[in-house]
């Protein structure tokens, strides 16, 4: 069965760093497009950074410059490596699997067709 697990979370204080890991199993994880998402409360989910199964990466303009996707594929493990975190940065991240749209790789929920249970984000002032 796939499986996606974040880790990672916590709180921390603006400017400061974390990185969330996102370990995957049972699939072919080296050949499908992984994505970060979040949602604060009371906002729609986003997206936040993807990466390609040959290891292009896209991030959203909120976070460029500050945020870093990156893959392990002989960990199956996908990473977010989140620096100069402000408040706006307090949500629930999410790690995502494309099992919808092989082959394809861009920012829309609904490829993504498997989900982690999430890792709580907070950021105080």
């Amino acid at each position: 069965q796939v499986q996606l697990v974040e880790s990672g979370g916590g709180s921390v204080q603006a400017g400061g760093s974390l990185r969330l890991s996102c370990a995957a199993s049972a699939f072919t994880y080296s050949g499908s497009c992984m994505g970060w998402f979040r949602q604060a409360p009371g906002k729609e989910r986003e997206g936040v950074a993807i990466i390609a199964s040959g290891g292009s990466t896209r991030v959203a303009d909120s976070v460029k410059g500050r945020f870093t996707i990156s893959r392990d594929n002989a960990k199956n493990t996908l990473y977010l490596q989140m620096n100069s975190l402000s408040p706006e940065d307090t949500a629930m991240y999410y790690c995502a699997a494309n099992t919808n749209e092989p082959g394809y790789c861009y920012f829309a929920t609904w490829i993504f067709g498997v989900w982690g249970q999430g890792t709580q984000v907070t950021v105080s002032s």
